[in-house]
């Protein structure tokens, strides 16, 4: 059944996709293919991925760090 690919059989397909395209070419389309699916949840109204998509709430601020004392 197609529902049921696992990791062995992923890597042997990209193996395969990487001899005959080459490598620089599949890690393209996989840019595109994610550019693509960041799109669609986007428009979809879906919520955005938090790793590409920060938002300013959930960052705590950088600690200050004290100035050194000067020299004598």
């Amino acid at each position: 059944m197609i529902g049921d690919i696992g990791w062995e059989e992923l890597l042997i397909i990209l193996v395969i996709l990487a001899l005959v395209f080459g490598a620089s070419r599949v890690a393209d389309l996989g840019g595109a293919l994610g550019r693509g699916i960041r799109e669609f949840r986007h428009e979809a109204g879906a919520k955005p991925d938090t790793d590409d998509h920060p938002s300013s709430g959930d960052a705590t601020p950088p600690a200050e760090t004290p100035a050194p004392p000067p020299a004598n």
